[in-house]
């Protein structure tokens, strides 16, 4: 498998002009997605929460082999199992999964980060079948990563005191016009690195490193669900995630609870810590956090509609 990526090896049917027609048609069974992909093949999943994606990563390992490796930025935090809907230790036990729950809530971690992990995958082991919802993670394994330096603990601290208004009045033409600004967090990262470099986000992306991984010598899948149905599953889900315990998550850590650590800023946190605190009941909190999870989903779906239109499209069996 090694040998295959860095040969940059090109994934392909066994059929001429096969490819195009089994990408653009959604598929609802999973044999169909394994009769497309080869076992010695790494394998890369990418859908909106409480998609499905990670129950298809399993099947995938089920039948052909191959290691999960988590590619979500809230499950690397060995604090939240339940509220990041990581897999379950039932889970675990059928198939090998790394990256997963391995970082503490204090730590730093970044895309960075996880890239640094993800590229010794790529070399030796079981062949990895990558699942997740950072689309950023995505980007920086298939398009390369910018060497930006640390952010200052300084630049850090003027961030916090600036609106998201601001940052972007600051922001050079060219980073405005390429990330999303109505993603507060999208903002403040282009913000900090053009304070502590002097250049702008934009320009750093223009001097990015070759892909670790190149799209062509992958098999790329978009757990590309229906809307309705997935907001439907996000309502149930949660309720699922309050039954098994999220509250007893969330109130592990509200002593040290921190509106600016990333950990601590998994959805359904702030919405719980707030019912925690007595600042709301907990069936407001239930439906803020539903509400989030339904944004973060449509983010998350637009970022497949502009990345993912020649993956392998999965759609998910209604239940």
């Amino acid at each position: 498998m090694a040998q295959n990526v860095a040969n940059g090896d090109k994934v392909q049917c066994s059929v001429k002009g096969q490819c195009k027609e089994m990408q653009q048609r959604p598929f609802s069974d999973v044999q169909t997605v394994l009769d497309q992909i080869r076992p010695e093949t790494p394998v890369l999943i990418a859908g909106p929460t409480a998609s499905g994606k990670s129950a298809l990563a399993l099947a995938i390992a089920e039948a052909q082999g191959g290691v999960i490796v988590n590619a979500d930025a809230s499950q690397v935090y060995d604090c939240w199992r339940v509220i990041s809907a990581r897999p379950s230790v039932q889970e675990e036990q059928r198939a090998p999964h790394v990256l997963y729950g391995h970082v503490g809530p204090r730590d730093p971690y970044s895309v960075g980060h996880w890239l640094r992990e993800v590229t010794p995958l790529l070399q030796t082991g079981p062949r990895p079948i990558i699942v997740g919802g950072t689309g950023l993670y995505f980007a920086a394994l298939t398009k390369g990563l910018a060497d930006i330096p640390a952010i200052p603990d300084d630049v850090h601290t003027k961030a916090k005191a600036l609106n998201t208004e601001a940052m972007i009045d600051a922001l050079d033409p060219e980073t405005a016009s390429r990330i999303d600004l109505a993603n507060p967090m999208r903002v403040q990262r282009a913000w900090k690195v053009l304070m502590a470099t002097g250049k702008g986000l934009a320009a750093w992306q223009d001097d990015t490193p070759a892909p670790t991984l190149p799209l062509e010598a992958c098999h790329t899948v978009a757990a590309n669900a229906d809307k309705d149905w997935l907001n439907s599953r996000i309502t149930r889900r949660f309720d699922q995630m309050l039954d098994q315990g999220a509250l007893n998550e969330v109130e592990a850590i509200a002593a040290d609870y921190d509106p600016n650590l990333p950990a601590h800023r998994a959805i359904g946190v702030p919405e719980l810590i707030s019912y925690l605190r007595g600042d709301i009941p907990l069936d407001a909190a239930r439906e803020a956090a539903i509400i989030a999870t339904r944004q973060y989903a449509k983010r998350q779906r637009t970022w497949l509609r502009r990345n993912t239109g020649n993956w392998l499209q999965f759609a998910p069996l209604a239940e």
